[in-house]
C-alpha cells in the first residue's frame, strides 16, 4: 500500500516554526536561560523537572495571583497542585482591556439563525447569568446541571456557573432520559437548565416528556430554567430572559487551584457512569498548554471542533477563549445535508483550526468528497480513536501539507491529551507524533518492564494538574484507583493498548481490555480495522475474541450496494494474511446492518464481546447511551446462528 510521504516541513535538529506557541514559548525560555534544540528535549525536561516546567506556564501564561509550592506531593492518585493559590478559570476566559471587540463566540445552528457574540457581550450576558444563578440561591460548591445543546447560553451558563464556584455537568439533548438520570442524580444538583426539543437536520425532536422524566428522577432540583429554543415550550420553568433580566457586576468567586470546576461523565455504557472531577486550577493550566502548543491556537483564530457538550472536546472548545480566540459552535446533524457539510462551515467560519474524528475522515473517502477548501485552515485536529493510514492519506492529498494532520489521544479522564501533534513535530501515517508536554508517557509489559517497539499498556509515570481530582461519591476512592491504579502501582494505566517507537512516536491498537489473544499473542484491533475498513465494499467493521471456545469472529457492514458474499469474504482473509499475519485471519465473518458505538463514537468492542459470551444485552448496555443499540441483537444472530433460528 503506498502512503502520502511525511510532511517535510518539519526537519529534525530545525527550530520550532517561526510563530507557532511552541517558538514562542521557546524563545521565552530561552530569554530566562533555559534553551531547548528540539521538542525531545523540551519534553524532556518538562517531564524530569515537572515543578520547573509547570511553575513556567503559570508565568508564561500570566495567571493571577503568586505560589510558593508548584507540587507539594507527587503522589499517584494524590498529588497536590500549586497548594494555597486561588484564581478562577471564567475569569481568565472573559477578557483583558481591548477584547471586548473581539469576536469570542461564532454559533451555526440547525434550529435558529447564526449568531456571532464580541467578547465585551459574552462577558456582559455572563454577568447577568451570574446574578440570576445567584438569585436563585447559587453558591461556592453547589451543583448546576445541564441539558443542552452547543450553544452560546451553554457556553454563558457553564463561565456563570464557574464564575460562582459552583460545579456544572452536562449532557446533549439527545441523551435519553435514564443516562441524564444516570450522571445527574448522582451530584444532586439544585438547578437544571434544558430545552424542549431541538432540530437534527430535517427531523424536529420532542424532548418534552422525556424532560418531564428526569425532572422527576432529579428530587434535589428546585429551580428548572428553559432556552426559548426550537417549537418544543418547556412548561413551569424560569425563561432564560427572565434568568438573565437583571444586570450584574463582573464578578469571580477566587477559589483554590484545587476547586471543582465540572464533572464530566465516562461512557456508561456498563453500569452507572464515573462521575471523574476536574479543578479549575488544573483545567486551565492544562487546557492553556494543549490550545497553546498541541492545537496551535493563536490570538484571533477560529476554532470548530464538532462536538456535543456532552464530550470532553466541548469543554477543551470552551477553553479557546483563554487563548483570545474565537470558539466556533455547530449545533445541529454533523452531515446534514451531506457529508460536505462539516467542510463547508469550516470554511464559511474560516476555521483556523478544524476538530473532527476518523469516522468521519473514512467516510468522505470513502464517499468521494472534495473538501471545501480556504486559506486559514492550519490544522486538521482528528480525535475520539485511531486514525487510519488511508484516513491520514486521503486528508494529506486534499488538505496540503501546510495543514498538519495532527492524531491526538487522551480522555475524558483528563479532560486532555496524553499523546499529539504539534508544530515541532513530524506528522506520520498512522502515528500519534508523542506525548504531549508534562505527560511523561511510555508503555510497560505485564511486568512492568519498559518496552520500545513493543505492545503493552500505555501509562503516564508522572501526575499531571487535571488528573481527577477524585469520583463523586466515591467513598475512600476505591473506584478511582481500581480504574486507574489497580494494574501499576503509582502509576497511571490509561488502558490503552500501545506501541512506542524507537523516533518517540506512539502508535495506539485500541482497548487494552479489547485486545484480541490468539495463540498467546496479544493483538490490537486498530490494526484490523486499519486494513479492512479500507476495502472496496467495507463500510465498518469491528472484530472479537471469544476466549471460550476461542473463536475469532469479524462483523462487518457492507457498503451500500455491497453485499458480504464468498467472495469478499476470501479477499477480507486473503489481505488480513498478507498484511499483519495469518494469526489475524478470522474463524468466521458475519455481517451487520450497523457497528454500536458510545455517544462520543467508540466501537462497543467489549461490551460486544461480553454480549456474545452470553450476558443479556439489557444487563450490559444502556439504550440511550449508544448509536445503533437496535443492531446488537444480529451480532447475536451472526455469531450463534443456531440458537437464533
Amino acid at each position: 500500500m503506498s502512503h502520502t510521504p511525511c510532511p517535510t516541513r518539519f526537519r529534525a535538529g530545525e527550530p520550532a516554526p517561526e510563530g507557532t506557541g511552541l517558538a514562542d514559548y521557546v524563545g521565552w525560555l530561552a530569554a530566562r536561560g533555559r534553551a531547548f534544540d528540539s521538542y525531545d528535549q523540551l519534553w524532556k525536561w518538562s517531564t524530569t523537572a515537572p515543578a520547573d516546567f509547570w511553575a513556567s506556564l503559570w508565568d508564561y501564561f500570566e495567571l493571577p495571583g503568586s505560589y510558593r509550592t508548584v507540587l507539594s506531593s507527587g503522589d499517584m492518585p494524590g498529588a497536590q497542585w500549586f497548594p494555597g493559590t486561588e484564581l478562577n478559570y471564567a475569569e481568565h476566559l472573559l477578557g483583558r482591556p481591548g477584547d471586548a471587540d473581539q469576536p469570542a463566540l461564532l454559533a451555526y445552528s440547525q434550529t435558529r439563525p447564526d449568531v456571532t457574540m464580541t467578547f465585551g457581550e459574552l462577558a456582559e450576558q455572563v454577568a447577568r447569568a451570574r446574578t440570576g444563578l445567584a438569585r436563585l440561591g447559587v453558591g461556592r460548591g453547589d451543583r448546576v446541571v445541564a441539558l443542552l445543546p452547543n450553544v452560546p447560553e451553554t457556553v454563558i451558563a457553564f463561565l456563570a456557573c464557574a464564575s460562582l464556584g459552583a460545579i456544572w455537568a452536562a449532557c446533549s439533548p439527545e441523551f435519553g432520559p435514564r443516562s441524564v438520570v444516570d450522571r445527574f442524580a448522582q451530584l444532586e444538583p439544585t438547578v437544571l437548565l434544558a430545552v424542549g426539543g431541538y432540530r437534527y437536520g430535517r427531523k424536529t425532536i420532542d424532548k418534552t416528556a422525556d424532560l418531564s422524566t428526569v425532572r422527576a428522577g432529579l428530587p434535589t432540583v428546585k429551580h428548572v430554567v428553559a432556552l426559548d429554543y426550537g417549537p418544543h415550550t418547556v412548561t413551569d420553568a424560569l425563561p432564560w430572559n427572565q434568568l438573565l433580566a437583571e444586570p450584574g457586576p463582573h464578578e469571580f468567586e477566587p477559589v483554590p487551584f484545587s476547586h471543582p470546576l465540572w464533572v464530566l461523565f465516562s461512557s456508561g455504557t456498563t453500569g452507572l457512569p464515573k462521575a471523574i472531577v476536574h479543578s479549575h486550577g488544573g483545567i486551565l493550566i492544562e487546557h492553556l498548554k494543549t490550545h497553546a502548543f498541541n492545537l496551535d491556537t493563536r490570538p484571533g483564530d477560529r476554532v470548530l471542533w464538532f462536538t456535543t457538550t456532552s464530550w470532553m472536546m466541548w469543554n477543551l472548545l470552551v477553553s479557546t477563549l483563554s487563548r483570545r480566540a474565537t470558539a466556533v459552535l455547530f449545533d445541529g446533524d454533523f452531515q446534514h445535508p451531506d457529508l460536505g457539510e462539516q467542510w463547508r462551515t469550516a470554511a464559511k467560519a474560516r476555521a483556523t483550526l478544524l476538530g473532527t474524528s476518523p469516522g468521519y475522515l473514512m467516510a468522505c473517502r470513502d464517499a468521494g468528497v472534495v473538501p471545501a477548501r480556504y486559506d486559514a485552515l492550519r490544522t486538521l485536529g482528528v480525535t475520539g480513536s485511531p486514525l487510519p493510514t488511508a484516513g491520514f492519506d486521503w486528508a494529506v492529498s486534499q488538505l496540503g501539507e501546510h495543514v498538519l494532520v495532527n492524531s491526538m489521544s487522551g480522555g475524558t479522564d483528563v479532560c486532555t491529551g496524553f499523546l499529539s501533534g504539534n508544530p515541532w513535530l513530524p506528522a506520520r501515517p498512522g502515528e500519534l507524533a508523542g506525548p504531549c508536554l508534562g505527560v511523561d508517557a511510555t508503555v510497560l509489559d505485564a511486568d512492568g518492564r519498559e518496552l520500545v517497539d513493543g505492545v503493552g499498556e500505555l501509562v503516564i509515570r508522572q501526575p499531571m494538574p487535571s488528573m481527577p481530582l477524585r469520583f463523586w461519591n466515591d467513598s475512600g476512592d476505591a473506584r478511582y484507583r481500581s480504574s486507574y491504579f489497580d494494574v501499576y502501582p503509582g502509576l497511571w494505566r490509561q488502558g490503552d493498548w500501545a506501541l512506542r517507537t524507537g523516533r518517540g512516536s506512539f502508535v495506539l491498537s485500541g482497548r487494552s481490555d479489547a485486545t484480541l489473544n490468539r495463540g498467546g499473542v496479544r493483538m490490537g484491533t486498530a490494526e484490523f480495522y486499519a486494513v479492512v475498513e479500507d476495502l472496496e465494499g467495507v463500510a465498518d467493521a469491528l472484530v472479537v475474541h471469544l476466549d471460550d471456545p476461542g473463536t475469532l469472529l469479524l462483523f462487518v457492514v457492507p457498503a451500500p450496494g455491497t453485499t458480504l458474499d464468498d467472495a469478499l469474504r476470501a479477499r477480507i482473509r486473503r489481505t488480513l494474511r498478507e498484511q499483519l499475519s495469518p494469526r489475524h485471519v478470522p474463524d468466521a465473518i458475519a455481517a451487520v446492518p450497523a457497528i454500536p458505538r458510545t455517544l462520543t463514537g467508540k466501537k462497543l468492542e467489549t461490551p460486544i464481546k461480553e454480549i456474545l459470551a452470553g450476558r443479556p444485552i439489557t444487563e450490559v448496555v444502556s439504550p440511550d447511551a449508544v448509536t445503533g443499540y437496535s443492531a446488537l441483537p444480529a451480532f447475536t444472530a451472526a455469531a450463534h446462528p443456531r440458537e437464533t433460528t
